[in-house]
């Protein structure tokens, strides 16, 4: 089975933000797939994705801290013509990085625990943001 379609996530302001459950319910035949995966990608250069903690929201906030004294909107950057949030954000895009591939098992994402897809909203008005999701896996 292979399975590819687009999902728009509402804008978000800055920070790391759980979207698991959204990806889930845009993908409802992943309940059939045995084994597989879920490949999810994210079209945009100023935020990203990550798969992190996905309980203690502290957890986030301290990881968006850290991007952010990496990446300062301070330090003088060749590229402001779209202000000051715009090259730290696609400095912490490139760092986090735009996809993910996880594993599909017994109709569940293979995750551990405490993990859950999270999108990086970089920006302090990103706007909407698009994910191409593909599921290939054995029914």
């Amino acid at each position: 089975m292979w399975i590819q379609r687009d999902l728009t996530l509402q804008p978000r302001p800055r920070g790391i933000h759980l979207v698991t459950g959204e990806v889930l319910d845009a993908l409802p035949e992943l309940r059939d797939v045995h084994a597989g995966l879920l490949h999810v990608f994210l079209a945009h250069t100023s935020a990203s994705l990550t798969l992190t903690e996905n309980a203690s929201p502290a957890v986030r906030r301290d990881l968006e801290g850290w991007l952010d004294e990496a990446a300062p909107e301070d330090r003088r950057w060749e590229h402001d013509s779209e202000g000051p949030d715009d090259m730290p954000a696609h400095v912490k895009a490139s760092l986090m990085g735009a996809s993910l591939t996880l594993a599909v098992r017994e109709g569940a994402l293979a995750l551990g625990t405490w993990q859950g897809i999270c999108l990086c909203e970089h920006r302090d008005r990103g706007g909407p943001r698009r994910l191409t999701l593909t599921l290939h896996g054995a029914e």
